[in-house]
């Protein structure tokens, strides 16, 4: 029987709202009254938005050919554990901050080996632009995009060599917003890992040990759904 013992419910989550920022050329979130108490009895908004606003899941069908679509992510994959790598000193110095070999060798000699099966989380500290979408994806005059993320190489160990479940940051990408090839996301989606993009919070994460409880729209067909992340410390 497996058993979670906690004391802290934190949430990984931003309220989604009409100001959440969003990927360029995505569309906007759109909230409207469809029925109310006075006219109606009851409230009803009707919610238009991409699958990919604000903190949200992706399935492997989001990069890949083929790849599984979000309701067929078992429910068993969505209560992991979590380990927080805390890469925010060097992402306050450099927008373009890459997470690699040396940052997670350097983790694990002061943490030891990364735990087998649990998320990896970028803690970038790019929750504190959230929900001014110009300091959040950090454009420069050429509209290329400047925030932290893994490098594909330390991806690759944490997912290949390590046994991760998956890979998450604060940041709209779990790649360098400079990498417009998407080479993580597509790596580890190409592997069935998870991706979380837009967390936030995982300042107030322990290192390792908390548990984390994904609830996501079970979207037929979709290649990803806004997510509700909480984790249990």
């Amino acid at each position: 029987m497996k058993t979670i013992s906690y004391t802290t419910v934190l949430d990984l989550s931003h309220p989604l709202d009409a100001a959440a920022p969003r990927w360029p050329g995505d569309p906007p979130v759109q909230i409207e009254p469809a029925a109310s108490l006075e006219r109606d009895g009851y409230r009803l908004s009707r919610v238009s938005l991409g699958e990919h606003t604000g903190t949200h899941l992706n399935a492997p069908a989001h990069f890949i050919d083929g790849g599984a679509t979000l309701d067929a992510i078992s429910p068993e994959r969505l209560v992991l554990p979590a380990a927080r790598l805390d890469f925010s000193a060097a992402c306050a110095a450099n927008p373009d901050a890459v997470f690699g070999l040396a940052e997670l060798a350097a983790w694990e000699a002061q943490h030891g080996p990364f735990p087998a099966g649990a998320l990896a989380l970028l803690h970038t500290g790019w929750q504190s632009r959230w929900p001014d979408a110009q300091r959040f994806f950090n454009p420069d005059e050429a509209g290329r995009l400047h925030f932290p993320g893994f490098g594909l190489d330390a991806a690759r160990r944490l997912l290949e060599e390590r046994g991760a479940a998956g890979l998450g940051s604060d940041a709209h990408g779990v790649e360098t917003g400079l990498d417009e090839t998407f080479a993580v996301n597509r790596l580890a989606l190409s592997r069935g890992a998870l991706v979380l993009e837009n967390l936030c919070n995982l300042d107030q994460l322990p290192v390792t040990g908390a548990t984390l409880l994904i609830g996501v729209l079970p979207l037929r067909g979709g290649s990803g759904a806004p997510a509700r992340v909480l984790a249990l410390v």
